[in-house]
């Protein structure tokens, strides 16, 4: 099939951590080939030869994915294609096959309509920030190189399933999971992955359906989680783990039916494996519960709070060879025994590790944390165009007022009686919040100086 290079694409679909728009509105086959002839170009530039592509099961992932890698082989690249897979099976692909340069074609947990590609230009691991925004001016120059390149399809299903495999060690109890996998891409892999591992297995929505037609696929949001809660208490499973529509985020819910946010996922790690590590320096994002910060001291840890973003917090694990990281959004990363992959999959599956080998549950593996009143994540619509003015205006409320501020991604004010935490999403038109209190009205009065704010 012929496709046209495409000269006006909408700047905008440069985001954060990728390009991500709604498939025929700003993102079609056209541009898929553009971004593959710039992707070819670019990484050449870098002394690159060939990458890794592979793509979710989204309904335009297939004809996206064969528009792509027409124009990355244009310019002479020659792409290992492993098809249909998670991302933490692209990510595996990358370190296995020692190939540095890639895409995944996915728009991860945003709605069905959407599509995108998360790219590795070189060794750094996913672009963000200002390199997306580099690559961006380097394809709307429209000056590619030209070659043939080669396409190899390479299936990595078994390679993967045998590293999940080996860095695990169950003890003898057995443990009842049930696995939500929203129809999204975990579908292909997560029912065989957890029964390899000897549990007994619920699995429900583990049907790769693009539609996504009984939740949306983010496990992150408690109302997606309704069906697993549910389905927890009807089989009497000592958990449930519900996974994204690419698979590198989990959602977990514990055996009374409550759901476990990943701050308090963390501390049940933190606990496990601060006195097996000699790095105690613990790294989570700006949206995490002081709870977290507080049981790492507690444990002799050295609390790092960080910036939100999949491709921040992976270079930053990397960079400062932490043992372990956590993301409120459901990424979660382990380094220990695991190679700074963030898996969905095998982060419930580290969970039950740890739950086969004691006799508590998981509301147990919580006892005597320090409690904080939380909100949800909240997200305010907000244009690409406004939502940064609307942040400096916050930083420059809390300056003028004296708060204490931490400005590493947004806005994060400190107070004796909790925080209030105000950033520009990366990945879609919002402002995302977050407030916290050591009371319930601590949390209120919060929330109503920053929403009043923000109206």
């Amino acid at each position: 099939m012929g496709y046209n290079v495409k000269s006006d694409i909408n700047p905008n679909i440069y985001r954060g951590y990728d390009i991500r728009a709604i498939y025929g509105q700003d993102l079609n086959e056209d541009v898929a080939y553009t971004v593959g002839l710039g992707f070819g170009s670019y990484v050449q530039k870098k002394g690159y030869k060939e990458c890794v592509i592979g793509h979710d099961n989204r309904a335009s992932s297939d004809s996206l994915s064969d528009a792509l890698i027409s124009g990355i082989t244009s310019t002479g690249v020659d792409v290992k294609f492993i098809g249909l897979v998670t991302t933490p099976m692209y990510y595996y692909a990358q370190k296995s096959l020692k190939i540095d340069p890639g895409i995944m074609i996915t728009a991860s947990h945003n709605p069905k309509e959407y599509n995108g590609f998360k790219m590795a230009f070189d060794d750094f691991g996913n672009a963000c920030g200002e390199m997306i925004q580099e690559f961006r001016k380097f394809v709307e120059k429209l000056e590619f190189s030209s070659g043939t390149g080669k396409v190899e399809k390479i299936n990595i299903r078994q390679g993967y399933l045998d590293l999940i495999k080996n860095s695990l060690k169950l003890g003898d109890k057995k443990i009842k999971v049930v696995v939500d996998a929203g129809n999204g891409t975990t579908s292909i892999i997560a029912k065989e992955a957890f029964e390899m591992m000897g549990l007994d297995v619920i699995p429900i929505f583990c049907e790769s359906d693009p539609d996504f037609p009984n939740h949306h696929p983010d496990p992150s949001v408690e109302k997606n989680n309704e069906f697993l809660k549910k389905a927890v208490l009807e089989n009497k499973a000592d958990l449930g783990v519900g996974l994204d529509g690419d698979g590198d985020r989990v959602g977990v819910i514990d055996e009374k039916g409550n759901m476990i946010f990943i701050d308090y996922f963390a501390i049940i790690i933190w606990r496990d494996i601060m006195s097996k590590i000699e790095n105690k320096n613990a790294l989570f994002d700006v949206k995490c519960s002081k709870s977290l910060a507080d049981e790492i001291i507690k444990l002799g840890g050295n609390p790092v709070c960080y910036r939100t973003g999949n491709s921040y917090m992976k270079a930053k694990m990397k960079e400062g060879n932490f043992a372990f990281g956590s993301e409120l959004s459901g990424h979660v990363f382990f380094n220990d025994k695991w190679p700074n992959i963030d898996d969905g999959i095998y982060a419930g599956l580290r969970l039950i590790e740890i739950l086969s080998n004691t006799d508590k549950t998981v509301s147990e593996l919580l006892d005597g944390i320090n409690k904080y009143y939380s909100t949800p994540e909240i997200k305010i619509k907000s244009s690409d165009d406004e939502k940064f003015g609307i942040i400096a205006n916050v930083r420059k409320y809390c300056e003028e007022k004296g708060y204490n501020i931490n400005t590493i991604d947004g806005v994060r004010a400190e107070f004796d009686n909790g925080w209030a935490l105000v950033r520009a999403s990366n990945t879609g038109p919002d402002i995302t919040v977050r407030f916290e209190g050591k009371t319930e009205d601590d949390m209120k009065k919060i929330e109503e100086e920053f929403m009043g704010l923000l109206k």
